[in-house]
């Protein structure tokens, strides 16, 4: 007999950049997987792309559902709206188990699972609380997410913190560490680039200092302090900054080049299905997150061989130990930002051996190691 499963995202993206090795996995297993998450809005994806997402997924035999979930903050009157959408899902099919993400996907499900006996995974892709979190952050999501641990059959953290305080002070039945999605570090290693005719593309010269960050254009994502810390130097005309990703802040980063000076040195490429190659073609990653749960951009850059200097943050310092595979700086410290990029630009010695110890760092988050792991706690269920 098929047995039904509901995933639940709070946006289309997270779909497509977390859950399709999942979904292929339920698949074998024998489920039917159903989706939940809002096509229209709010996604780091273009609308072009979300609708791409739901054909192929329509072609993959995957039921998809449009869900009102709101981007950023929320209301109870709009939790109420999305949890009468949900539930006139879940009441259509009998599901087995529902398995959710984010944190308003999280408070939905669990909210449903317990009221129909429906068994619930949720993956918690980084508390909003967390050590050095705002008092807000532990005032008002941590009683919300300690009091719906009790409804929470299997919670998945992404990053050893999270890890131990959900052990410590959550009550969910099983906790596990899962280390986000992976990445395919074999696809990775045999990309194949040619770094002149990629940098021409992008309008990058072939002799500049390329710095490539990628990520959603945001506050949290904090590219802004790449920018300061080059507005900094006298002379930065062979330096280019370069930024993968779509977001609200496209406009404001644009307006803080053009205030330094850095106008000709900024590139946003936008949404991008070619990031490796163009890895491949930078000189360094330079990751400057204000808050992450397991950054996927980052293991990305370990395995394409790039050397990185990243935020001192949760999630990061999983991925790296400063001074031995990459540089860990204070996010908001830009003479700290600005001597970690020149230190990986200037010493290759370093540089070479950074990038040798963080190809094998990262082969413990090989996709077919996570992808075992889910396996395992999906046949648990």
């Amino acid at each position: 007999m098929t047995r039904n499963m509901l995933m639940v995202t709070s946006v289309a993206s997270m779909i497509k950049q977390f859950n399709m090795e999942n979904i292929m996995i339920l698949q074998k297993m024998g489920y039917r997987v159903h989706v939940a998450t809002n096509f229209e809005y709010g996604s780091t994806m273009s609308l072009e792309e979300n609708q791409k997402l739901k054909k192929e997924l329509k072609s993959l035999g995957v039921v998809s559902h449009q869900i009102d979930f709101p981007r950023g903050m929320w209301s109870i009157k709009s939790l109420k709206h999305i949890l009468n959408q949900v539930t006139s899902v879940v009441k259509n099919d009998d599901f087995y188990f529902i398995h959710a993400h984010s944190t308003i996907g999280g408070i939905c499900s669990r909210l449903i699972g317990h009221k129909f006996h429906i068994k619930t995974v949720y993956t918690a892709h980084g508390f909003q609380f967390f050590k050095g979190s705002p008092l807000k952050s532990w005032l008002t999501v941590y009683p919300i997410e300690k009091f719906l641990s009790r409804y929470t059959d299997v919670l998945l953290t992404i990053n050893q913190e999270d890890f131990r305080l959900a052990k410590s002070k959550l009550h969910a039945k099983k906790v596990y560490y899962v280390p986000g999605i992976g990445v395919d570090v074999n696809k990775i290693s045999k990309v194949k680039t040619d770094k002149y005719s990629t940098r021409k593309a992008l309008e990058i010269p072939e002799h500049a200092i390329f710095l490539l960050s990628v990520g959603e254009l945001s506050n949290r994502k904090n590219q802004e302090v790449v920018l300061k810390a080059l507005g900094t130097l006298q002379d930065s005309s062979n330096i280019y900054y370069g930024i993968c990703g779509i977001g609200a802040n496209q406009q404001k980063l644009l307006s803080i080049a053009e205030t330094l000076g850095l106008k000709k040195n900024l590139r946003l490429f936008g949404y991008r299905t070619d990031i490796i190659e163009i890895m491949k073609a930078a000189d360094v990653f330079v990751f400057p997150s204000l808050l992450e749960g397991l950054p996927v951009s980052l293991m990305e850059a370990m395995a394409a061989g790039l050397p990185v200097a990243a935020s001192n943050i949760r999630g990061n310092t999983d991925l790296i130990t400063n001074d031995v595979n990459g540089y860990l700086f204070d996010p908001n410290d830009i003479s700290n930002v600005l001597s970690d990029i020149f230190n990986l630009v200037q010493d290759s010695r370093k540089t070479e051996a950074f990038k040798i110890k963080s190809k094998k760092t990262i082969k413990r988050f090989d996709k077919k190691i996570i992808n075992q792991q889910m396996l395992d706690i999906y046949q648990s269920l």
